[in-house]
């Protein structure tokens, strides 16, 4: 079964093809209201871990080693749980993976959308 997983910055203006809105980053979007986010989950536990965030600073150079490492934290509770209950979602409908990152190509909510689709 296709699922139809999509990726875009937070701060877009949401859109009526968005489906279920989630929130895929660990902290909260720098200046953005909680209330203008117009969120229908915030999936913390999918985030990528502090350390690996820190450790990636969105440098392009690393991502496939980022992506490598990403993929394995999804494998490991409480991201295995958070993962399925997002898997769940996308079998109802459409669902945004939501991610204040510049350039969402290169971002977890990029890898976590591939892994969603069966493609990672």
């Amino acid at each position: 079964m296709s699922v139809d997983i999509r990726v875009r910055r937070v701060y877009e203006d949401p859109s009526p093809a968005d489906g279920a809105r989630v929130l895929v980053d660990r902290v909260w979007p720098r200046g953005l209201r909680r209330d203008a986010a117009r969120l229908d989950e915030w999936a913390k536990d999918v985030a990528p871990s502090p350390g690996l965030r820190t450790w990636y600073r969105h440098d392009p150079a690393l991502f496939e080693e980022f992506r490598r490492r990403y993929v394995a934290e999804l494998g490991a509770p409480p991201a295995r749980e958070a993962l399925a209950r997002l898997r769940r979602l996308a079998e109802s409908g459409p669902v945004t993976l939501l991610t204040a990152t510049k350039d969402v190509g290169l971002s977890q909510a990029a890898v976590l959308a591939d892994v969603l689709r069966g493609s990672a």
